[in-house]
C-alpha cells in the first residue's frame, strides 16, 4: 500500500494516541496522509504531533486565516483515496449517520466520495446503546465500512467491547479498501494456514513450527484483489484479517473436514497450512505421568487433504499446494504436483536463510506442469502478491 491519499479523522477519545502509530506507518509506506482533528481531540494529542508524523498541516478549524486558493474541505475530499475516522466516538458516528457537517471533519467526510471507514472506540454501554447501534447501522446502509471494536479492559475501568483495534489492524482494513486492481472479483478463495495440533493427552500435543504468516499474507492479498476469502486457520497468534471469514481448527482431522466442506463452492484452494502427517492412534484420557525409561507413542497417518481434494477438483477449480523441503526441493515438489493433481506447487527450502517458519520473508519457487518460476527473497506479503498474480491473474 503506497502512493495513496489517506485522510485520517481523529476525534476525542483516549485511544487517539494509538493513531500516531497508524499515521507514522502509513507515511513510511509512501502514502500522503492528512489528519483532521476535532477541537476536543486536541486535548488528547496535539496537532503538532500529527503534523510531524504526517509532514502535512493538521486541519482543526473550519475558518482558518491561512489563504488557500481552493476550498480545502472540497479539494481534500476529491483527492482522498480513503477516509478513516479513528477513534470514532458515539458523537461523531451520530453526526455522520444524520449528515451533520458542523466542523472540518464532518464537512470533509460528507463531501468525500472515496471508500470510508469508521473505527468506533468508546465505553461499552455507549457502544451497546440501541441509539449508537442504530447510527452504526445507518452508516452501513449508506455504504460506510465499520470496523468492529475490540474487547478488553477500557480506560474507564469497564471490561467489554469498545476498545480501539490495534494500529496494524486498522492499517490492514485500510489496505483492504484502497486496492483498485480487483482481479479476483466474484471469486471464492479458500486458504489454509498455521499449524495443526494432535493431542497426546489433555496436556501435550504434536505440532510444528508454523506461525501462519504465509497463509495470512495470502488471505489478505486475495481479499485486497476482491475475492471472497475463507481462511481455515490452525493455531496462530496473528490477528484476524479484516473482511476475511476465519474458520478456526485444531487438528488435521478438523482441517480436513473444513476444507472438504468449503471446497465444493470454492473457485480456488490454497493449501499453505502445515498439517500434521501423523496423529496418535489413541489419546490418553489423563495426563501421562513421567516414569523411568523411554516412552513410545503409536502414530497413524492423517488424511492427505491435498490428495483428497486433487481427486475431487473440477476443471474450473484451481488447487495450489505448498511443499517445504530440506533436500531435493524441485524433485520432491514436482512429484507432489503430479501425485496430488494440483495446478501449482509453491516450494521452498527451510535450509535457505530468510525462508521457512517464523520469519517475515520467504524464498519460493512456483512450480506448474510446464514451468518453474523462482521469486527470490521477498517479504511474505510480496511473496503472496506474486503467487496470486502468477497463478490467478489471467
Amino acid at each position: 500500500m503506497k502512493n495513496k491519499c489517506i485522510v485520517v479523522g481523529v476525534t476525542a477519545g483516549i485511544a487517539a494516541y494509538k493513531i500516531c502509530q497508524l499515521v507514522s506507518s502509513l507515511k513510511k509506506q509512501g502514502n500522503e496522509v492528512h489528519v483532521i482533528m476535532t477541537k476536543e481531540a486536541e486535548k488528547f494529542v496535539t496537532p503538532l504531533t500529527f503534523q510531524t508524523l504526517s509532514n502535512q498541516k493538521v486541519i482543526t478549524d473550519m475558518f482558518t486565516v491561512d489563504y488557500t486558493p481552493d476550498v480545502h474541505h472540497i479539494s481534500l475530499a476529491k483527492k482522498a483515496d480513503l477516509f478513516v475516522v479513528a477513534p470514532a466516538t458515539a458523537n461523531i458516528i451520530a453526526k455522520i449517520a444524520h449528515g451533520l457537517a458542523d466542523d472540518m471533519l464532518t464537512t470533509t467526510f460528507l463531501a468525500s466520495t472515496c471508500p470510508k471507514l469508521i473505527v468506533p472506540a468508546m465505553n461499552t454501554n455507549m457502544l451497546n446503546n440501541p441509539i449508537t447501534q442504530d447510527n452504526i447501522a445507518t452508516c452501513q446502509k449508506y455504504g460506510i465500512h465499520i470496523m468492529c471494536s475490540g474487547a478488553g479492559y477500557l480506560a474507564c475501568g469497564d471490561v467489554g467491547a469498545g476498545r480501539l483495534p490495534e494500529p496494524e489492524e486498522i492499517e490492514d482494513a485500510i489496505a483492504a479498501l484502497v486496492e483498485t486492481d480487483r482481479y479476483l472479483n466474484g471469486r471464492h478463495v479458500v486458504i489454509t494456514a498455521g499449524a495443526t495440533q494432535e493431542e497426546i493427552d489433555p496436556v501435550r500435543y504434536i505440532t510444528n513450527h508454523s506461525t501462519g504468516k504465509m497463509g495470512y499474507a495470502l488471505a489478505k492479498e486475495a481479499r485486497n484483489a476482491g475475492a471472497r476469502v475463507t481462511l481455515i486457520s490452525g493455531k496462530t497468534n496473528l490477528p484476524k484479517p479484516y473482511g476475511v471469514d476465519v474458520v478456526s481448527v485444531t487438528s488435521a482431522a478438523d482441517m480436513a473436514k473444513s476444507v472438504i466442506d468449503n471446497f465444493e463452492k470454492a473457485d480456488v484452494l490454497i493449501m499453505s497450512a502445515a498439517v500434521a502427517d501423523y496423529t496418535p492412534i489413541e489419546k490418553a484420557e489423563q495426563k501421562i505421568k513421567k516414569t523411568d525409561g523411554d516412552l513410545s507413542i503409536a502414530l497413524k497417518r492423517t488424511q492427505d487433504i491435498l490428495l483428497t481434494i486433487g481427486q475431487k477438483k473440477r476443471e474450473d477449480q484451481i488447487v495450489i499446494g505448498f511443499a517445504m523441503e530440506t533436500e531435493n526441493l524441485l524433485e520432491n515438489a514436482a512429484k507432489k504436483l503430479q501425485e496430488k493433481n494440483a495446478n501449482y506447487i509453491i516450494a521452498n527450502s527451510i535450509r535457505e536463510p530468510g525462508a521457512g517458519f517464523g520469519v517475515d520473508t520467504n524464498i519460493v519457487k512456483i512450480i506448474s506442469p510446464t514451468s518453474v518460476e523462482d521469486l527470490g527473497l521477498l517479504s511474505k506479503d510480496e511473496t503472496a502478491k506474486e503467487i496470486l498474480r502468477h497463478c490467478l491473474k489471467k
